[in-house]
């Protein structure tokens, strides 16, 4: 990689790859022009140079438009406002803004409404949507289950989960990553999981405007491509602790097991078949099953990928538990180099960003909102709904204002804040 010096970066420069700060985090993407607060920033901190494989673009109208809209900005500069306001406040009861105000019986029980409302449990917006998306995972589950004992599955039944997939994507957008994120559908484990993958999948697919069959085939081999887990002793699924190395390898198996059922029994094209059979593998070459690096990884296996981790790590398992969904975009944006197809990772963040739909944030004068609309390629600024003002006013979720962070840049997102551990406050 070739050194660049911070001081003589200009605003609207914009490079043909990523630029880092260090190995790990990113200063601004590849295409994404460079903002004259990032740079003052930056020397404000004495960082003097940054690293990148590419070459400077001079910036064009359509760049310049792009960047004044914001960029993606280091989480280097996002940890740093994190970690200033969790120093300034040991993260205070939900509603204790005005803390003459929270005494006694009323104090309870305005934390109790708070508690109530930021709970992602009961799911109260687009309470329409989620028996929908609820449906689509007993449909898939109920696939899983004729497969697990060998029984014949029609294709049309697959093929129209994948239709209603694409329904949800185009019609509940957003709302349905709030399901991901925050719904709660008890067992059904591996349908779950694959339906929220074929959600994720197809949004990144979008974003990369890959034609419709295209789109078509990545969704259906995101819903199928764990299917092979599905003839597996529930005993090593559910194993807590470190696998011994025959287990280990009989899980390594499974994508392997997943294309034999894809492309033989239920007969789907080699497209499908080889998401499932190359999703384990990663863009270094340290995947499984055949280590493959780079562009020998099948396209769309890499989109399934990176959906795959994503869920992976929002989803509780034996022995560890979940994390929410700010913690997983930032773990993912320190460990993607090595990982992930850049294509595929880039158009994730422009569709999730760094705060994703559903997540609850605290701004910099108190407020705590919902994200409900990521916005491109202005990843650290989403359009949030307000359930706690400044004047520790509390409104249910459909009632309270929405502000769009990119238009009010007098505030910004001081920290996210952890759902469970607000409801803990409350018990």
């Amino acid at each position: 990689m070739k050194q660049l010096q911070i001081k003589n970066l200009c605003p609207g420069m914009t490079f043909t790859e990523d630029v880092y700060l260090d190995d790990t985090n990113l200063l601004v993407p590849a295409d994404i022009a460079v903002r004259a607060k990032d740079i003052t920033q930056l020397l404000s901190w004495g960082v003097e140079t940054a690293i990148t494989d590419g070459r400077m673009i001079l910036p064009t109208e359509t760049e310049t438009a792009m960047a004044s809209g914001g960029l993606l900005a280091t989480i280097k500069r996002q940890l740093a406002l994190e970690r200033q306001a969790a120093g300034k406040t040991a993260a205070p009861p939900v509603g204790a803004v005005n803390k003459q105000a929270d005494t006694g019986k009323q104090a309870a029980a305005e934390k109790k409404k708070t508690i109530s409302i930021i709970s992602l449990k009961k799911v109260e917006e687009n309470q329409d949507a989620y028996p929908s998306y609820v449906d689509l995972i007993g449909r898939l589950d109920w696939v899983f289950e004729q497969i697990g004992i060998y029984r014949p599955v029609e294709n049309r039944l697959i093929d129209a989960i994948t239709s209603s997939v694409l329904q949800a994507v185009r019609e509940q957008r957003g709302q349905i990553v709030g399901f991901i994120l925050g719904g709660e559908v008890p067992g059904r484990e591996l349908a779950r999981k694959s339906i929220n993958e074929a959600v994720l999948s197809a949004r990144i697919a979008i974003a990369l405007k890959l034609p419709l069959d295209k789109i078509v085939q990545i969704v259906t081999g995101a819903l199928l491509h764990d299917v092979g887990m599905v003839r597996l002793p529930r005993t090593l699924l559910e194993k807590k602790g470190e696998l011994t190395a025959e287990e280990l390898g009989r899980m390594h198996a499974h994508p392997l097991a997943s294309y034999r059922i894809i492309s033989k029994e239920l007969a789907y094209p080699e497209a499908v078949g080889l998401i499932a059979f190359h999703h384990h593998e990663r863009w270094d070459g340290e995947g499984y099953p055949n280590k493959l690096a780079g562009k020998q990884i099948d396209l769309n296996a890499r989109i399934v990928t990176v959906a795959d981790s994503f869920e992976d790590m929002i989803s509780e398992k034996p022995g560890r538990n979940s994390l929410v969904g700010h913690e997983v975009m930032q773990n993912l944006l320190s460990n993607r180099s090595p990982r992930f197809d850049p294509d595929a990772f880039r158009a994730f963040i422009r569709t999730m960003g760094i705060y994703p739909v559903g997540a609850i944030v605290r701004l910099d004068n108190g407020v705590i909102a919902r994200v409900i609309e990521v916005q491109g390629y202005a990843p650290l600024r989403p359009k949030i709904k307000v359930l706690i003002d400044a004047e520790n006013r509390v409104f249910r979720p459909n009632d309270g204002p929405v502000i769009n962070l990119l238009q009010d840049t007098t505030r910004y997102i001081a920290r996210a804040l952890d759902p469970r551990e607000i409801a803990k406050q409350g018990e």
